[in-house]
């Protein structure tokens, strides 16, 4: 709690509003994009239950959260799960899964709230040519 005091009392004011602005739009985003896919949108402001609301959005049991504890992997695990949730909203393309990485915030508030963006359901256990095939059902209706 010390660094909070140092950031607040020091001349790096602006680090944390820009931090603080930086949560506030992260939340909102995942709000959103939990109300798309019929999840309540309250789990995007309480840390474990929005990592297994996700989980359940992408189609990963919630026993999957003890993943996000192994050093390192998490790292991965937690890559995985991002380019998972962006395939669940029919974006299958290798430059939505470096923009869902690299942009992750602001990424998932464009899906959140993009009026042309829908929850197309969860992907995980799924093959490419089932994604492939849903998304093709998706482009035609």
């Amino acid at each position: 709690m010390e660094w909070i005091h140092q950031i607040l009392n020091s001349d790096n004011t602006g680090i944390a509003v820009l931090v603080g602005f930086l949560l506030l739009v992260g939340a909102l985003a995942k709000w959103q994009l939990f109300v798309k896919a019929n999840q309540p949108g309250i789990a995007s402001l309480v840390p474990i239950w929005d990592l297994i609301v996700t989980l359940k959005i992408v189609g990963r049991p919630g026993s999957h959260i003890l993943l996000f504890l192994i050093p390192v992997f998490n790292i991965y695990f937690a890559f995985r799960v991002l380019i998972e949730l962006a395939q669940s909203f029919g974006k299958n393309q290798v430059i939505d899964y470096v923009f869902a990485i690299v942009f992750n915030i602001f990424y998932l508030l464009n899906l959140g709230l993009a009026y042309n963006e829908e929850y197309h359901g969860p992907v995980y256990g799924l093959s490419k040519e089932e994604i492939q095939e849903r998304e093709a059902r998706y482009a035609t209706a």
